[in-house]
């Protein structure tokens, strides 16, 4: 195909379609933002309440004559991934006036909304138990909601890819249009996370007896977020049974959600067949494993336990702990660097390239191996699970390695200009590109406020899969000819 043949099939964002989708953002997002101002009331915060009513009336206000535009049903993927990269843009810019009412400077709570909404659990404070309990609360619900929101975004969007990796993530969604397919996913996904989260909340608070921390722990652990209400995050739950029951939640928000849905409605069948279930046990048992063998015992004092639950907050992308990161060797650290990388589920809350990427570039580096050793004719199908493959399938997968890889790097660099420590400086990154949240003490109060920003885009960046940030600063997503509407 030529090139002009090539820019012919090309279309730019239609101003009208993101403005539409932009005004349903604002008005969801006001929604949302009136669980916090209620909690506020209820809390006596009566600051925070005021702040957080203002927000709520400006985004109504600009949101719903956004919203009523008319537009096509019909929406570009391009588009799509703007929406996105706008939801985790407007998200945090929306609640960082409220949360400043907790005597937080602007950057900082711009850091704290953002690694709320990505789900990250980065903080920059240097304690959260002197915060209002609304505080609390309104971190806790950000996670929550963000996990939903990216679950049910970004698996739509997966599932626009071939047929054979529609049906690994999800076989029972189908839709003509990316909205249809986001609209019927969302439905499942709403049951299925709101049903987790009760089944957790009521596990939590059995063992913590405290209905607020357990409130806050259960939507932090669902969403594999990782924000505490203790300085000191598992260590400061009442008992050790308490930190084991959150970490067992977070372990099942790093289940892919559709799977719960397909077990509901036919049985245990799919529970035995899905490869990233399996492959999220083996990762996690031998992060365990690694982690008990090789961890300094000084460090890890709690011993197997220890080891247990910080290798399944890696690899779940959680970010709670009960062992001082900082205080581990560099080859632990680096174990856990590579499990954060890795990170969960697709269909899950998790961030890291996901497992299933994984499965699909190991996957490649087999068939690399076989066809070197097949005679020339020899056809040898690229399956998964009993799915055959696209190459376009598996060149996605290799795009999202390259491209974390190069955030990474990049990131990195800078903080070694600012002479950082070379591997805590890389744990923290990795930790804010992965979404995880788990920290060497690099992310503090003091901490350079352009590296506050560099982790902020690490956590943007990583919480959309690098691509949408790609396509929002591509020339051609904003200039060239425009569909016209139907």
């Amino acid at each position: 195909m030529s090139n002009s043949r090539a820019q012919t099939l090309h279309y730019a964002a239609r101003w009208s379609v993101i403005a539409k989708y932009l005004g349903l953002l604002a008005i969801m997002l006001a929604l949302l933002t009136t669980v916090p101002l209620a909690a506020a009331l209820l809390l006596g915060d009566s600051i925070a309440a005021w702040r957080y009513f203002v927000v709520v009336a400006v985004l109504l206000t600009v949101g719903v004559p956004l919203g009523r535009l008319s537009v096509p049903q019909q929406i570009q993927v391009n588009e799509a991934l703007t929406v996105v990269l706008l939801a985790f843009l407007l998200g945090p810019a929306a609640m960082v006036w409220p949360m400043q009412a907790a005597g937080l400077p602007w950057l900082d709570a711009w850091f704290e909304a953002l690694s709320g909404i990505t789900t990250t659990g980065l903080s920059t404070l240097g304690s959260v138990e002197d915060k209002p309990p609304s505080f609390l609360f309104a971190r806790a619900w950000m996670q929550w909601y963000g996990g939903l929101g990216i679950v049910i975004l970004s698996v739509a969007l997966f599932l626009r890819h071939g047929a054979p990796t529609r049906r690994l993530v999800d076989p029972e969604v189908t839709g003509d249009t990316l909205v249809s397919t986001t609209q019927a996913y969302a439905r499942r996904v709403l049951v299925v996370y709101s049903a987790l989260t009760l089944f957790g909340l009521a596990l939590v608070w059995l063992t913590t007896g405290n209905g607020f921390e357990a409130l806050c722990h259960t939507l932090s652990a669902v969403s594999t977020g990782g924000f505490s209400t203790h300085d000191d995050s598992l260590d400061g739950l009442p008992s050790r049974a308490a930190a084991t029951t959150l970490i067992g939640v977070a372990w099942l928000g790093a289940v892919s959600l559709p799977l719960y849905y397909r077990i509901w409605s036919g049985g245990w069948q799919p529970l035995a067949r899905d490869l990233e279930l399996r492959a999220l046990l083996i990762a996690t048992l031998m992060m365990f494993a690694a982690l008990y063998l090789l961890a300094d015992p000084a460090v890890m004092t709690g011993g197997w336990l220890d080891a247990l639950l910080l290798g399944a907050t890696a690899q779940t992308g959680t970010g709670f702990t009960s062992v001082n990161v900082a205080g581990l060797e560099s080859s632990t650290k680096l174990l856990l660097i590579a499990s954060m990388l890795i990170g969960g589920s697709i269909g899950s809350t998790t961030g890291g390239i996901k497992l299933l990427r994984l499965l699909l570039i190991l996957r490649l580096v087999q068939l690399l191996l076989q066809r070197a050793a097949a005679p020339r004719h020899a056809v040898i199908e690229s399956r998964l699970g009993g799915h055959r493959l696209d190459d376009e399938d598996l060149a996605r997968a290799l795009l999202l390695l390259v491209l974390f890889g190069a955030l990474i790097l990049f990131s990195w660099f800078i903080f070694l200009l600012y002479g950082h420590d070379p591997m805590n400086a890389l744990f923290e990154v990795v930790s804010a590109a992965a979404t995880v949240g788990l920290s060497t003490g690099v992310a503090a109060p003091d901490l350079d406020p352009v590296l506050k920003v560099v982790l902020g885009i690490n956590m943007l960046a990583g919480r959309v899969e690098i691509v949408a940030l790609l396509i929002v600063l591509y020339p051609g997503t904003w200039i060239g000819k425009r569909r016209e509407s139907p």
